[in-house]
């Protein structure tokens, strides 16, 4: 057992033994003097013993004090600790109770109000004006911190405050007021900065990215800027550099709460330099490299970031059957719940069971060309619905025929299947005239902004 933790137990366990002994004291002599019965100053001075006999634990050696505060933090904050503190100031008849409460799976703001015992008519009227606000989002393992009253009869709890996040910078605060309840919406105030992050692949992208210090989205957006150009599986070699700009935001404190677009991306691949610039309106955007061309293809190489080819295109042993046959796509063996982006823009034309081929996802992206996503665990999009190259259509499964979770690429041509890894495809726009000059001084200012970033670094 961690000692500091063997210490703390044995503090807390003496001191509770002399609470119990003391207030059975205090009893006694309220019989013999019923003059103390007034008296209610012996609870508060226990409960000020009980904090500074904690804090005492915390500092009694210095050279491990920042750890013991972060121990001691733990110990404060869970649940024995809390009932505990709410059970000394009822002692002293304090009407207030608070409480930290640890979100659970399949709870509601309306739910855990009722495990409190809040008043009925409290827990209606919060529930509906949160709904009406759509303030009422909240998640597993987050927090919600409660004061809350016991009502004149004695029987009823009351709310006080309760504050809970509903994102990364918006809180939900609801207060008693002399009018009664009140709900407000508080959005914390975020610095933008310009970041840089660069490093050399060692052995996947993913890994060297998160060690240079870049955060899993851009990871992600990262990778699927390049989709167009490079298989991250297997055009990727150790040493390849790679060089990101983007947007952090930061709260009053300086602490990261998200981040932005990805402004300027570099890849060194098979020594190949590729540099590529953001360029266009908030909506309409996409990245070009230094000529005003746009990275975008008709589809994609790939369809999936970090998976193994695990089968190609063309004739091949049937791994259920076992007899040779064509195989119309490529397989890709991934971990289950692996996004699957769409390979290009078009309209979903179905998404549904395919037989076979499991759940699944076809797009027709014009005239001539389908896509289809095989053995899909679930669905992230519906029939009917216009996608845009790159966006989340599903996520990898093992559904239908198959030996093991992986996602079955095919594309067809004019109804005709083709080898997906042998298309070759135009580039998608290339600027040309005012937008090009537009680009230009955009490129420049960006150049510009790297090259501070870069001597700060």
């Amino acid at each position: 057992m961690n000692p500091i933790l063997s210490d703390l137990r044995r503090i807390i366990q003496s001191f509770k033994g002399d609470l119990r002994r003391t207030i059975q004291s205090f009893k006694s002599l309220k019989r013999e003097y019923p003059i103390l019965r007034k008296i209610k100053l012996v609870y508060a001075l226990i409960t000020v013993l009980f904090f500074v006999t904690i804090y005492s634990a915390i500092i009694y050696n210095s050279s491990l004090k920042e750890k013991r505060i972060k121990e001691i933090n733990a110990f404060l904050s869970n649940d024995q600790t809390v009932l505990l503190k709410n059970y000394i100031l009822n002692k002293i008849k304090s009407p207030y109770l608070e409480y930290e409460y640890i979100v659970k799976d399949n709870d509601t703001i309306e739910t855990i109000l009722k495990k409190f015992s809040v008043k009925q008519d409290e827990v209606a009227w919060i529930v509906k004006k949160i709904k009406k606000k759509d303030l009422s989002s909240i998640v597993p393992k987050q927090k919600i911190k409660f004061i809350l009253k016991k009502s004149k009869n004695g029987k009823d709890i009351e709310v006080v405050r309760i504050n809970y996040p509903i994102s990364k910078t918006t809180f939900v605060r609801i207060d008693k007021r002399k009018d009664g309840l009140k709900i407000t919406k508080n959005v914390t105030q975020l610095f933008k900065r310009n970041v840089v992050v660069r490093g050399n692949i060692s052995n996947n992208l993913y890994n060297s990215a998160i060690k240079a210090g870049m955060e899993p989205n851009i990871i992600v957006e990262y990778a699927r800027i390049f989709g167009f150009e490079v298989d991250f599986q297997r055009d990727i070699r150790k040493g390849d550099g790679f060089q990101v700009m983007y947007e952090r935001y930061f709260d009053d404190r300086n602490k990261k709460v998200k981040t932005g677009k990805i402004l300027y991306a570099y890849l060194d691949v098979n020594n190949q330099k590729i540099k590529l610039y953001r360029f266009g309106k908030k909506n309409n955007y996409d990245f070009y490299d230094n000529r005003g061309r746009s990275i975008r293809k008709a589809l994609m190489k790939t369809p999936i970031n970090g998976a193994k080819l695990s089968s190609s295109f063309g004739k091949r042993k049937d791994p259920i059957l076992g007899f040779t046959k064509h195989h119309n796509g490529t397989d890709f063996a991934a971990p289950k719940g692996t996004p699957i982006m769409a390979s290009g823009d078009g309209t979903v034309i179905k998404a549904g069971w395919c037989g076979k081929g499991g759940n699944c996802v076809r797009i027709r992206h014009n005239s001539s060309y389908t896509t289809g996503y095989g053995h899909l665990s679930k669905f992230a999009t519906k029939r009917g619905r216009r996608v845009r190259q790159g966006q989340t259509i599903g996520y990898v499964g093992s559904t239908g025929r198959s030996t093991g979770p992986h996602l079955h690429y095919t594309v067809s041509y004019n109804g005709k299947f083709i080898n997906s890894q042998k298309l070759k495809l135009p580039s998608g726009k290339i600027l040309k005239g005012e937008e090009r000059k537009e680009f230009e001084i955009q490129r420049i200012k960006l150049d510009v902004k790297l090259g501070e970033l870069l001597s700060r670094i």
